[in-house]
Formats: C-alpha cells, sequence, structure tokens
C-alpha cells in the first residue's frame, strides 16, 4: 500500500506531460502553418512524428512504473 500512492503519482505526471508536449507541438504546428501554407504537409508529417514519439516516451514511462 505504501508504494501505490507514489505510482499513481507518477503516472498522473506522466500522462501530464505528454498532453503539455503534444500540445506544445500541435501549437507550434500551426504556427508554423499560419507563417508558410505552402510548407503544410511538411510540417504536419513532422508533427505528427514528434507527437508519436512522445506518446511512445510516455507509455514507455508508464510501463517502466
Amino acid at each position: 500500500m505504501e508504494t501505490t500512492i507514489p505510482l499513481i503519482i507518477g503516472g498522473g505526471l506522466v500522462v501530464i506531460g505528454v498532453g503539455i508536449g503534444i500540445g506544445l507541438i500541435g501549437k507550434g504546428a500551426m504556427e508554423a502553418i499560419g507563417r508558410q501554407p505552402d510548407a503544410s504537409g511538411k510540417i504536419q508529417v513532422a508533427a505528427l512524428i514528434l507527437a508519436a514519439l512522445v506518446e511512445g516516451i510516455g507509455f514507455a514511462a508508464l510501463f517502466a512504473l
């Protein structure tokens, strides 16, 4: 019972961190597309790859708990 609460708090922090990271990636992508609409395809691909990497790191951190 003693180790359950820190694990729950750690898992919550991981989820919050991943959410913030993906949100910042989306924000940056939308700003970049607003500045250069012609490069929207490349920006979307890069943002999708980065979001997948952040989410993968989040899953790895959750499974490590």
